[in-house]
């Protein structure tokens, strides 16, 4: 088994032809990533890598099907192109995109709902069930099939806590990024709710940050429905309060979302919480060995 991909996952890539776009899908199909098709409006009839590019998704599914998709489109074009996405039947989409309105966000994230479509982001770096499909802009050489399930609002802390998993013997199950704005299709909830059934993973890594309620409202549902190990690292130790500091959900705001606060209440769920990076995989051959 595995979180939300798997090894037979069809995807499709909407901007598959521009610069980013292209350049990822490359890395996702080197991967392994089963990349069936690609959307770039204007661009029907064009191939990438032997890849079909249609002009829009509905094109796209009248000749595949597609169980996934990825956004590499612009800010004030992601709403529509997860509208188009989404109205296919996709039933996981990664919206990459940042500065994406929080009303357009609003509006995707019910839409989503709606429909029964997983919605990983906005602002993610993706997901990726290891060795089997990547879906983001991940650097592919960490992750490695292994016990570890990974859910992160940070993608560049993310990475580094996956390398250092990975050097210290430890692989991932699946790692999905929730995203850093504060308008996000996954909780931490409903990523824990999904490893905790997920017979692949043995412990689970939450990287949190400052901002919002989500890792407390993470620490209640682990002491009450999560009987795996879980171990957790959080940034934004010395921000100060009232700053936003690089992600739209990392602000603390009317003494709530404090670095303290959530320390305490993952804490109180038994949640052990790295000081540094570096001290994650410790905890986790910790955990295993109970």
């Amino acid at each position: 088994m595995a979180v939300y991909l798997f090894a037979d996952t069809q995807v499709l890539v909407q901007g598959i032809t521009g610069n980013q776009g292209s350049f990822h899908t490359r890395q996702m199909v080197n991967y392994g990533t089963k990349v069936v098709a690609g959307v770039s409006p204007g661009k029907g009839g064009q191939a990438l890598e032997g890849i079909p590019v249609y002009d829009t998704v509905a094109a796209a599914a009248e000749h595949h099907l597609l169980d996934a998709s990825i956004l590499f489109t612009p800010a004030p074009f992601a709403k529509d192109a997860a509208f188009e996405a989404i109205d296919a039947g996709v039933k996981v989409l990664v919206m990459l995109p940042e500065h994406i309105p929080v009303h357009d966000a609003l509006a995707v994230t019910a839409f989503a709902k709606v429909r029964g479509t997983v919605l990983v982001g906005p602002n993610t770096f993706g997901v990726v069930s290891s060795g089997k499909c990547k879906i983001g802009i991940m650097p592919s050489q960490f992750f490695v099939p292994g016990k570890v399930g990974v859910v992160s609002r940070s993608g560049t802390l993310c990475y580094e806590i996956v390398g250092t998993l990975k050097a210290a013997g430890f692989g991932t199950s699946t790692v999905v990024g929730l995203g850093g704005d504060r308008v996000v299709g996954l909780s931490f909830t409903d990523v824990l709710a999904e490893m905790e059934q997920d017979s692949e993973t043995e412990a689970i890594v939450m990287v949190g940050e400052i901002g919002g309620s989500a890792e407390e409202e993470a620490a209640l549902f682990i002491k009450e429905r999560v009987t795996k190990p879980v171990i957790a690292y959080l940034a934004g130790k010395s921000a100060p309060p009232g700053k936003r500091m690089g992600h739209a959900g990392a602000i603390i705001e009317r003494g709530k979302g404090s670095f303290a606060g959530k320390v305490k209440a993952l804490n109180n769920a038994g949640v052990p919480v790295a000081e540094l990076p570096f001290q994650v995989p410790e905890l986790v051959a910790g955990s295993l060995r109970k």
